[in-house]
């Protein structure tokens, strides 16, 4: 099981291009790669929260999230 980071980054990686919080969200909960500890999926709302604890990672813009290189 990934952190819920190790999650978003596997799936800005895998897709090659900026992805919406929904879409990342999705794509995480449709392939199991985190669980929350309350057995929720992940939402768009906790995908953002992370995106902004790491500003040396992702980057926003229009919109999207993308990996820093």
């Amino acid at each position: 099981m990934m952190k819920i980071e190790e999650a978003i980054v596997y799936c800005l990686a895998t897709s090659n291009r900026g992805m919406r919080t929904e879409q990342i969200a999705q794509m995480i909960n449709s392939r199991g790669l985190h669980v929350r500890k309350d057995g929720q999926p992940v939402t768009s709302e906790q995908v953002y929260a992370v995106v902004c604890r790491f500003p040396g990672t992702f980057v926003k813009a229009e919109g999207r999230i993308m990996l820093i290189m």
